[in-house]
C-alpha cells in the first residue's frame, strides 16, 4: 500500500493526548530528537506553539498520512535577517517509523519554507548514530556540510554532530 502525506499547519485542538504521548520517551525514540534532554508535557508543547504563533519566528506542521497524524515538522527558528532557518521533522507515531515518511514530510517543508517564508538556507544537525534521520535528510535533497567531532555527550560517551542543509535555488546555484 502507497503511503503519502500531507503537512498542514498544526492547530492548538491539534494537541491532543495522542499528540502529547508522542513526546514520551519510555521507548527512548526522543534521545535523537533532543540533545538537551529536554522533558515535553502538555504544557511546555502548548507554550512552545504559542511562542511561535505570537513572535512568527517558528512554524509548526502537522505531518498526516490518510487522515492520521503521525508527526510534525518544525520550521524555525527564522533567521529573518538571513533568511535561514532550522528544520526538524519528528516522526510521532512509531507506527510509522521506518517507511521513508521523514524523506518526504522533509521534502514538502523545503518547499514550504522556500515558498512561504522565503528561507534561502535550511540548516540541522543530528547525531552520528542517528543513520535513519541522516539518510531521511539526505534523501530529501540535503547536503552533509560538516562533521563535528565530540559534539555532543552521550552516556559520558563523545558522539559526533552531523550538519546537514538544504539550499533554495531561488538564491543558490547548486
Amino acid at each position: 500500500m502507497k503511503t503519502d502525506i500531507i503537512l498542514r499547519l498544526l492547530q492548538e485542538h491539534d494537541i491532543d493526548e495522542e499528540y502529547v504521548s508522542w513526546f514520551s520517551n519510555s521507548d527512548g525514540h526522543l534521545d535523537f530528537y533532543t540533545g538537551s534532554g529536554r522533558v515535553f508535557n502538555k504544557n511546555t508543547i502548548l507554550e512552545d506553539f504559542h511562542q511561535g504563533e505570537e513572535s512568527k519566528k517558528w512554524f509548526y506542521y502537522v505531518i498526516e498520512s490518510n487522515g492520521e497524524k503521525i508527526g510534525n515538522v518544525k520550521i524555525g527558528p527564522v533567521d529573518l535577517r538571513n533568511k535561514t532557518s532550522d528544520l526538524v521533522c519528528f516522526i510521532g507515531n512509531r507506527n510509522y517509523l521506518g517507511k521513508g515518511l521523514a524523506t518526504k514530510a522533509i521534502a514538502l517543508a523545503n518547499e514550504i519554507a522556500f515558498n512561504k517564508y522565503d528561507i534561502r538556507r535550511l540548516q540541522g544537525g543530528m547525531y552520528a548514530t542517528n543513520i535513519p534521520s541522516i539518510k531521511a535528510y539526505t534523501r530529501a535533497g540535503w547536503l552533509i556540510e560538516a562533521t563535528l567531532e565530540g559534539f555532543y555527550l552521550v552516556d559520558n560517551k563523545a558522539v559526533d554532530r552531523i550538519c546537514v542543509a538544504c539550499f533554495n535555488p531561488k538564491y543558490f546555484d547548486k
